[in-house]
C-alpha cells in the first residue's frame, strides 16, 4: 500500500509544472511545525496539514502520503525531514523531492508515526490530489470512492477540482456528486435548498439516498412548547396515531414519567408494607378495589417507602398533559420542506416510470407470447386441431439452437443460421406428425387431443434421451447482452427487444403471406369452406399439411428466441403451451389479429397480478386462468370473432 500511494504522489509531482518555484513550501512548512509533526495530536495537526495541502507544492502530495504510510523520519541531528525505506538495521533514505539520499542507521532516525485520527486527517488532505490526478480513471476511482462513502470532509477538495477537470462525463459527474454533498453537509441552508432544487427532475437512486436521511423523523414527547431548534413534521395524538402505551415510553424515556406499576408490582409493595392492618392508612379490609390500592400505593411513595411508579389514572394524566409529535433529524426547516417537495415530486415520477416500466414489462411478455402462440393460431385457427405437441415443436426449436451453437462459435452468425434450420427442422417435424398421424383424426378432437399429448410425452422423453435432464445453454450473442436503461426504473433488456421485433416481422410476414400469396389465398378458403374451396381445385388436404407444417415451423423460430432468456431442457415447450392456447381463444380462433389481442391481453393481465402480488407467480397464474375462464363466458368467440361461414363451425 506504502508503495503504491509514493507511487501515486511521485505521479503527481512530475506532472504539475513549477516544481523549482515550490520546492521549498512543503519543507519550509513541516520545519516550522516540526514539534507538531513529530508529535501530531487531531486537535492541533490540521491546520498543518492543511497548509500542506494547499500549498500548491506538488512535493506536499508525496509528503502526506508518505506520512499516512509512517514512511516519514526526522533525523535527530538536523531536524531534516526524509522519505524513508526499512532496510535490514537502517534506513534508506530519499529527499523530499524523491531523490536518493544514502543511509542512516535506525538510531539516527525518528520514524513519525501518526494515529489513526491523525491519518484521516491525511487521507481527507490526499482526497484533493486524487481528484485531479492526471490519470482519469484514478479520478473516476477517487470519485466512486467517495460516493460510497461520502464525508463532510470531502466536499471542500471536490469543490476545488471541478473547475479545472478537462474531461466532460468527468465534470458533470463531479458537478453531480458535489451538489449530494451539498445538500447533506453545506452549513449554508439556501446552499442546501439550491442543491436539491437543481435535480429537478433527477430520478437517481443516489438522489433518493441522499434525501431520504433528511426526512428521517422520531417521536418525541414535549411538557409544554417544543424546544427552540425542534424540526416539527407532525403533532401525534394518542389513540389515533400512536397507542397509549407507546406514549407512556415516550415519557417515561424522556424522564417525564415514572413506568407503569404492574400488578404483581404492585401486590408485592402493598403485602410488604402492611403495618397494623393498614397499608399507608387504608384499611387492607378496603384494598379489594382499584381506586382504594391506587391510593395505598401512592400514599406508600409519599412517604418514600416504595419506588416512584404510575398507576393508570396517573399514567393518563400524564399523557393528557404533554404533547407528542414527529420531529425531524435535520434541525433546518427551510431544508426539509425542499427535501420533501422534492421526494413528493420523485414519487409521483417514480410511480409514472413504473408503469411505462410495467407497461414494457407486458409488451415484452405479450411478444413472447405471441411469437409461441402465432404457430399454433395457424393449425388451431385454420385446421381446427387442438395440438398439445404445440409446445414441442418450440422445445425442438430451441435445442436446435443449441446443436447449431456446438459446432459454430460465432454466437451471432450461429443465431442466424440456426433460425431458419430450427423453422426447416420443425416443418419437417410438423409435416411427418401431420401425414401418419392428424389427417387419419380430423373432425374428432378428443383423439386429437389425446394423440397429440402422447407425442408430446414421446418427443419430452425424446430429448431428455438424447440431451439428458440438465439445461442446456443457447447463448445470446454479445450485442444483445445487457439492457436499454431511460433511467434508473424503466430498463428493458436488448434480448426481448429482438423478441418484440421478431414477433413484429412475424406478424406482417403472416399479413403478406395471407393477403398477397396464393397460398394464403387457398389457406383463406379453406379455412372459410372446406368444400367450396375443394370445389374450385384446391386440395385441402394439401393446404392442411402445408398450414400445418408452416404452424410447426414458426413454433420453432420461437424456440430458438425463447431459448436465448429461458432455460432449454425438455420440459421449454410446456411453459408456454397453456399461455398459447389461452392467447389463441381469448383472441379469436383463426383471426392473427385476435391473436395479437389475446398475446396483448394475457401479457398485460399476467404482469399486472404479479405486480399486485409479486412475491407468488402460482397465484398469478391461477387468477389469470380464472379471469380468462370469466372472459370467455361473455365473449366466448374471443376478442376479435371470425367472420363468414366459418364462425359456425
Amino acid at each position: 500500500m506504502r508503495h503504491f500511494l509514493l507511487s501515486l504522489a511521485t505521479a503527481l509531482l512530475l506532472a504539475l509544472p513549477g516544481l523549482a518555484e515550490a520546492q521549498g513550501t512543503a519543507a519550509e512548512i513541516l520545519n516550522e511545525n516540526r514539534a507538531l509533526v513529530e508529535k501530531p495530536t487531531r486537535a492541533k495537526i490540521g491546520p498543518v496539514i492543511d497548509a500542506l495541502a494547499a500549498s500548491g507544492d506538488p512535493v506536499a502530495a508525496t509528503v502526506l502520503a508518505a506520512w499516512a504510510e509512517k514512511g516519514l523520519g526526522l533525523r535527530k541531528a538536523d531536524g531534516v525531514f526524509f522519505l524513508i525505506e526499512a532496510s535490514g538495521h537502517q534506513w534508506i533514505l530519499r529527499d523530499l523531492t524523491g531523490a536518493d539520499a544514502g543511509t542512516a542507521p535506525k538510531s539516527d532516525m525518528v520514524e513519525l508515526r501518526p494515529n489513526a485520527g491523525v491519518r484521516g486527517l491525511i487521507a481527507t488532505a490526499l482526497v484533493q490530489f486524487t481528484l485531479s490526478d492526471p490519470d482519469p480513471e484514478t479520478r473516476a476511482e477517487a470519485l466512486t470512492s467517495i460516493a460510497r462513502d461520502p464525508e463532510e470532509s470531502h466536499l471542500a477538495p471536490l469543490r476545488v477540482a471541478i473547475p479545472g477537470e478537462t474531461d466532460p462525463v468527468l465534470k458533470a459527474q463531479k458537478e453531480r456528486l458535489e451538489r449530494l454533498l451539498t445538500l447533506r453537509f453545506d452549513p449554508d441552508s439556501a446552499a442546501r435548498v439550491a442543491a436539491i432544487e437543481g435535480f429537478g427532475a433527477d430520478l437517481g437512486l443516489d438522489l433518493r439516498g441522499a434525501l431520504n436521511p433528511l426526512l428521517a423523523t422520531s417521536r418525541v414527547a414535549f411538557a409544554g412548547e417544543p424546544s427552540e431548534g425542534a424540526n416539527l413534521a407532525r403533532d401525534l395524538v394518542p389513540g389515533e396515531d400512536l397507542t397509549e402505551v407507546e406514549a407512556h415510553d415516550l415519557l417515561v424515556a424522556a424522564g417525564m414519567a415514572p413506568a407503569r406499576l404492574t400488578v404483581e408490582e404492585a401486590r408485592a409493595a402493598l403485602v410488604a408494607n402492611i403495618v397494623d392492618g393498614a397499608v399507608g392508612g387504608v384499611p387492607v379490609a378496603e384494598l379489594g378495589t382499584q381506586d382504594a390500592r391506587d391510593r395505598a400505593y401512592t400514599a406508600l411513595e409519599a412517604a418514600g417507602t416504595v419506588p416512584p411508579a404510575a398507576t393508570d389514572s396517573e399514567v393518563a394524566a400524564a399523557i393528557a398533559a404533554h404533547r407528542f409529535a414527529e420531529v425531524y433529524a435535520e434541525p433546518d426547516p427551510a431544508v426539509t420542506t425542499a427535501a420533501r417537495a422534492a421526494l413528493d415530486a420523485i414519487t409521483i415520477k417514480v410511480g409514472a416510470m413504473q408503469t411505462a416500466d410495467l407497461a414494457l414489462d407486458a409488451i415484452s411478455l405479450a411478444s413472447i407470447y405471441f411469437l409461441a402462440a402465432i404457430g399454433l393460431a395457424i393449425t388451431f385457427g385454420v385446421m381446427r386441431v387442438i395440438n398439445m405437441a404445440h409446445g414441442e415443436f418450440i422445445m425442438m426449436g430451441a435445442y436446435t439452437g443449441y446443436v447449431v451453437q456446438l459446432f459454430i462459435t460465432n454466437y451471432t452468425l450461429s443465431i442466424i443460421l440456426a433460425l431458419p434450420l430450427a423453422f426447416a427442422v420443425t416443418f419437417a417435424a410438423g409435416v411427418a406428425m401431420e401425414r401418419l398421424v392428424i389427417r387419419h383424426l380430423y373432425k374428432r378432437p378428443l383423439e386429437t387431443l389425446l394423440a397429440t399429448f402422447g407425442i408430446s410425452i414421446a418427443l419430452q422423453q425424446i430429448a431428455k434421451n438424447i440431451f439428458g435432464t440438465q439445461a442446456r445453454p443457447l447463448t445470446a450473442p454479445a450485442w444483445l447482452d445487457g439492457a436499454l436503461t431511460f433511467n434508473d426504473v424503466v430498463s428493458i433488456s436488448y434480448i426481448r427487444i429482438a423478441i418484440f421485433v421478431l414477433a413484429l416481422v412475424f406478424l406482417l410476414f403472416f399479413l403478406w403471406l395471407m393477403k398477397k400469396t396464393r397460398l394464403g389465398l387457398e389457406v383463406r378458403a379453406v379455412t372459410q369452406n372446406p368444400s367450396m374451396a375443394a370445389s374450385m381445385g384446391i386440395n385441402p388436404d394439401r393446404i392442411n399439411m402445408l398450414t400445418f407444417g408452416l404452424g410447426s415451423g414458426i413454433a420453432g423460430i420461437a424456440g430458438v428466441a425463447i431459448g436465448l432468456f429461458a432455460k432449454v431442457t425438455s420440459e421449454l415447450g410446456s411453459d408456454y403451451i397453456v399461455q398459447s392456447f389461452m392467447t389463441v381463444v381469448v383472441g379469436g380462433v383463426g383471426n392473427i389479429w385476435g391473436t395479437l389481442a389475446g398475446a396483448a391481453l394475457i401479457g398485460v393481465l399476467q404482469k399486472g397480478i404479479e405486480w399486485l402480488n409479486p412475491s407468488n407467480t402460482l397465484a398469478a397464474q391461477t387468477y389469470m386462468i380464472l379471469f380468462i375462464i370469466l372472459f370467455i363466458q361473455f365473449r366466448p368467440r374471443g376478442i376479435i370473432a371470425l367472420k363468414g361461414r366459418a364462425a359456425g363451425d
